[in-house]
Formats: structure tokens, C-alpha cells, sequence
């Protein structure tokens, strides 16, 4: 995995566009992720973690996440596209003042759900787990900020 740009220089290299802030897009992007948020908790709850639904739930995770930052990200006037996006969404982390642990193991989730999406890795219960922990702390910081 290589090193994670500054947020800076994804606006330098055109994957990140300064545009007007768009207040309804970002309310849009809350609140599926918030009911993404409360689905995985019933899933978790009703079904439960199995073979069948690890990576489904990693994947819904990263989504999670990444509505909560691209939310953020429309309020301020930024929009990443093309080659490169997700990895700026994750950079901007940064521009909102969390720790280069919770950047990195967001790089880190991205990186994953990449190879469950593009080659068909197949993760494990334990890192599930601990994408479930991250999750609950980075959601609420996120509503927070």
C-alpha cells in the first residue's frame, strides 16, 4: 500500500474540485448513511456474523464512512472524481483533525474493500471486528465534527 497524499494535493492534481457547497447532496449522503449505520446494526443483531456476510458487512462499513466524509467534504465546497477520489476522501480526514491512526487505518479499510471489490479477497472474522470498532468511533466523530 503506498503512502496517502496530503488532501492539498489531490486539489493540486485536479482529483479534488473546489465547487459551491451543496447543503442538500450532503443532508442526502447523512442520512443514508445513517440508515446504512442502523441496517448493519440490525444485521449484526438479528443475523449476526457469518461466512456468508463478512465482506458484505466490511463493504457496507467503508460506505458507511465514506457518505459521512463525502457529506462533510460538500459542505465545504470539495468533490473528488476519477482516479484517486476515494483515496482523497480519505485524506481529508486530516483537513477534519483526526488521528493519523484513524487515517490510516481508513486508508487501510479502503485498500481492503478495493481487493473484496476488484479480486475477490475473501476477509476474516477478526478483521471484520475490528473495521466494526472503528466504525462505531469514526461514525460518531464524524456526526460530531
Amino acid at each position: 500500500m503506498k503512502p496517502l497524499k496530503n488532501f492539498k494535493e489531490f486539489i493540486i492534481d485536479k482529483t479534488v474540485t473546489e465547487v459551491s457547497p451543496d447543503f442538500s447532496r450532503a443532508s442526502s449522503l447523512t442520512k443514508d448513511s445513517e440508515k446504512a449505520y442502523i441496517s448493519l446494526k440490525e444485521i449484526m443483531e438479528k443475523v449476526g456474523i457469518n461466512e456468508n456476510n463478512i465482506n458484505t458487512m466490511i463493504k457496507l462499513c467503508y460506505d458507511i464512512v465514506m457518505d459521512m466524509i463525502r457529506a462533510k467534504m460538500l459542505l465545504k465546497g470539495f468533490k473528488a472524481e476519477g482516479i484517486g477520489a476515494h483515496e482523497a476522501e480519505v485524506s481529508y480526514l486530516r483537513e477534519l483533525e483526526f488521528s493519523e491512526n484513524d487515517v490510516q487505518f481508513c486508508d487501510q479499510l479502503r485498500f481492503f474493500r478495493n481487493r473484496i471489490m476488484y479480486y475477490g479477497k475473501n476477509l476474516d472474522k477478526d478483521y471484520l471486528e475490528k473495521v466494526l470498532e472503528f466504525l462505531d468511533d469514526i461514525y460518531n466523530k464524524l456526526k460530531n465534527r
